[in-house]
């Protein structure tokens, strides 16, 4: 009887961190996600087209330990870069400041550790990036193994 008990035990508990290795970085992933949406959500100025978002969540720049919520749309504009700048800024708040950048080619450099590029090719001087850094302040970003 006693086996059978540590046996259900041991079951649950397993099932418990199966359900936590899933659920920590789908979390994780949802507020990069979601910062990417709250820039495509922004209406674009005048003379410029919105392409595509991306985000990531991880251990992005920087040293040390912590979870980084990166969240960045493409566009292409006729406008230049000071007038993007403006724009975008003017619609930065207390919880988001967005950064707009020439875009050069499809890899996002600001990312320090791995890889993020957009699908998009960049086939002229006219795409920028525009990105903010989420922020999740929770138990799942301290227990997320991508922020070490």
């Amino acid at each position: 009887f006693m086996k059978k008990i540590l046996v259900v035990i041991g079951c649950i508990v397993l099932v418990v961190m199966i359900g936590l290795l899933i659920a920590i970085p789908a979390s994780n992933n949802r507020v990069a996600k979601e910062t990417a949406k709250i820039i495509t959500d922004l209406p674009v100025p005048e003379k410029t087209e919105y392409v595509e978002n991306i985000s990531l969540a991880g251990k992005l720049v920087g040293n040390g330990n912590g979870m980084q919520y990166f969240g960045a749309i493409l566009i292409k504009s006729e406008l230049p870069l000071e007038k993007l700048v403006n724009y975008y800024g003017g619609h930065s708040n207390q919880t988001f400041d967005f950064t707009v950048e020439k875009q050069k080619d499809k890899n996002i450099p600001i990312i320090e550790h791995g890889n993020l590029s957009f699908k998009t090719e960049i086939k002229s001087d006219n795409y920028y990036i525009v990105y903010a850094w989420g922020n999740n302040s929770g138990l799942f970003d301290e227990l997320d193994i991508r922020g070490n």
